[in-house]
């Protein structure tokens, strides 16, 4: 049984959740978040969380607050479960999350620790926890060729073995996640009701960004 078998119903996972305020980082159900972790209150975050139940909830500060020691978080977030750990010599950590289920944010808790807890409710994304759903609804042609489109633009490439092998959840997700675009459209992507919502905006964003790139390159 894999771990993410455990979560079968919003009630499986717990109403007290630390969060990691990080601006334009996303996390989605089922892919991999990999973090680089060095400030002394997320070390103790990381920490206790490997000695309970390996939970982090990632979520993102409300825009303009980003600079604040203590920014007002958007009220929508993705728990996700370490599933990768390893310690450095200049005593930093490095964590893999992989993303369990969105969450929102019912209130924040104050408690005599250096970082950030909240009340998770997960039910209102209860369809997270069920793999795969919605992916025959996703047009997954137009989001490759998307895809391609933006890797020619701008002189990449990929792995397409591993793309084409990919669940159409797991590509969905983990393009979302690499997606290079600014922390509201992360947030757009986050909140996105079903998979093939969140597909159709990537897909807009990605069409949106490769016109603007034609608009803006020097007449030759």
């Amino acid at each position: 049984m894999g771990f993410l078998d455990r979560y079968r119903k919003p009630g499986d996972l717990p109403r007290k959740l630390p969060v990691f305020p990080l601006p334009g980082a996303l996390l989605l159900p089922r892919a991999e978040l990999p973090l680089n972790i060095f400030e002394p209150r997320y070390l103790d975050m990381v920490n206790d969380a490997l000695s309970g139940d390996r939970l982090i909830g990632m979520i993102q500060p409300v825009a303009g607050a980003e600079q604040e020691d203590r920014p007002v978080l958007m009220g929508v977030g993705c728990a996700g479960r370490i599933t990768a750990y390893a310690e450095t010599p200049d005593n930093r950590i490095l964590i893999t999350l992989t993303g369990v289920s969105r969450f929102a944010v019912r209130e924040e808790l104050t408690a005599e620790i250096p970082y950030r807890m909240v009340v998770a409710d997960f039910h209102p994304f209860a369809v997270d926890l069920v793999s795969d759903l919605g992916a025959n609804e996703v047009n997954r042609p137009a989001l490759l060729q998307a895809l391609k489109d933006y890797l020619t633009a701008n002189d990449m490439s990929a792995d397409w073995n591993q793309v084409n092998a990919a669940s159409t959840e797991v590509l969905v997700n983990t393009l979302s996640l690499l997606s290079p675009y600014a922390a509201r459209e992360k947030q757009a992507l986050l909140e996105a009701p079903d998979l093939k919502t969140r597909a159709d905006v990537l897909i807009a964003l990605t069409e949106m960004a490769l016109a603007r790139g034609r608009r803006d390159r020097p007449l030759q």
